[in-house]
């Protein structure tokens, strides 16, 4: 189908794959299929994609919206009413909750003239929070063409591997797909389809090699590049538009974009300032520190022991685990200079990037540098996951780990320093790359 070879760009093999399931309208199709892969890797947009231009019957549920059983089951009910029901008729809203009632429900809906003969597709999307409802709702899904004797498939949309969800118990198994991610090939030719109208094809694919070229090793993210690549590419035509250089002059336009594209580093996945400052910021030539406003870093102001909290943080991802008895401990001893001074030999950790710390260092740490006694309280607890909530910390493991979950800090030197200067904290003393 050429029309969505066009829409579904780089996903060929998973498209035909999808296609050869679905089979024909009337046919059975598979009873469940299980797609995963990391974020931005096109699960949802091919699937919706697909089932959009097919034209086939389907229901399309957010498992974060639906947070409960009974949002879920009704949102799916209701959706799969107005797609049974005609333009003139208004029906009312459906109670359900039970999945005993969504069985007899279902079969009630799905006897509709416009449904029969015909496929019905369940799409549930970030499927991983299924996990956290009952534990019959999974199976139950995986066997609802049993449960209810109708040519249903439930498609489950993830960002972690089938294994996760398998129950003890057993369950029916899914077809599994897999979304790898997307090559820097693959990028190239996606985000070089965005291309304006009033520039030509091969001046907006130059401008997306360069800021592949800067951005590919730090961030792959799909949507987070196209949101980059709209961002700063104003600036990167603007000598064009001043009639300084042609399309033609790589060198010239490449001068001119690379210090924004620097700044624009600074703020890969943070968002910490929006579309509009972004472009008075390059507008003035600012830095973006100097911005105003609740979304500029430098000016967050957090709960006192949360300061402490970030500082920890901070300390813990850039000082080796080793040079903590010698940092926070009064009477740890003698130790050798030569295990800290041989800075020779060792490469900057600020260099090699925030290292992941578990829970309990960050603690022990903040408990070093508060002057004043602290409890390991609730309140403690709820501040450290309001700065994963502002993006200051991030959490890169999970609680089911047998080490417990495990954080990075988020933020630069510069913005460590300010807020350490609020609480008079010398942050330069305890860092090791600094000694």
């Amino acid at each position: 189908m050429p029309h969505l070879e066009n829409m579904v760009l780089c996903r060929e093999s998973q498209v035909s794959t999808l296609q050869s399931l679905f089979g024909e309208r009337h046919h059975f199709s598979f009873p469940s299929i299980f797609i995963y892969g990391h974020t931005a890797s096109g699960k949802t947009y091919v699937t919706q994609t697909l089932l959009n231009t097919l034209e086939l019957p389907h229901v399309f549920v957010n498992c974060v919206e639906c947070f409960t059983l009974r949002l879920l089951l009704e949102q799916i009910l209701n959706k799969l009413n107005h797609l049974s029901s005609s333009e003139g008729e208004r029906s009312t809203q459906i109670t359900c909750e039970t999945f005993n009632d969504f069985v007899r429900l279902f079969k009630q809906i799905t006897e509709a003239e416009s449904l029969k003969d015909q496929t019905v597709y369940i799409v549930l999307d970030k499927a991983e929070y299924l996990r956290d409802m009952e534990a019959y709702l999974l199976p139950g899904f995986l066997r609802l063409q049993e449960l209810t004797d109708r040519n249903v498939t439930v498609i489950f949309l993830s960002e972690i591997v089938w294994e996760k969800f398998r129950p003890n118990t057993g369950c029916f198994e899914p077809f599994v797909l897999y979304f790898p991610d997307y090559s820097i090939g693959n990028l190239q030719k996606i985000l070089s389809h965005d291309h304006p109208p009033e520039y030509s094809a091969d001046f907006y694919a130059a401008y997306i090699n360069i800021l592949l070229g800067v951005f590919y090793t730090v961030c792959r993210d799909l949507k987070e590049l196209r949101h980059l690549a709209v961002l700063n590419f104003p600036k990167y035509c603007e000598p064009v538009v001043k009639g300084e250089a042609s399309e033609r002059d790589t060198r010239k336009l490449w001068r001119n974009i690379e210090p924004h594209l620097k700044k624009a580093m600074q703020t890969v996945y943070l968002r910490e300032i929006s579309s509009s400052q972004w472009e008075k910021l390059q507008k003035d030539d600012t830095d973006p520190g100097q911005l105003k406003g609740l979304s500029a870093y430098t000016h967050v102001e957090l709960p006192y022991y949360s300061k402490f909290i970030l500082i920890a943080a901070y300390l813990a991802s850039y000082n080796p685990a080793r040079t903590d008895k010698r940092f926070f401990l009064k009477h740890h001893g003698k130790i050798k200079k030569t295990n800290f001074l041989k800075k020779h030999e060792k490469t900057s950790n600020h260099l090699l990037g925030p290292k992941s710390f578990p829970l309990d260092r960050l603690l022990a740490i903040l408990y070093s540098i508060v002057d004043s006694r602290v409890a390991p309280t609730a309140n403690i607890f709820s501040q450290i996951t309001s700065l994963v909530t502002l993006q200051l910390l991030t959490l890169v493991g999970h609680d089911d780990q047998l080490d417990g979950p495990k954080y990075k800090c988020a933020v630069s030197l510069d913005f460590i320093r300010a807020i350490a200067r609020t609480v008079n904290f010398d942050i330069i003393k305890y860092l090791y790359d600094f000694l």
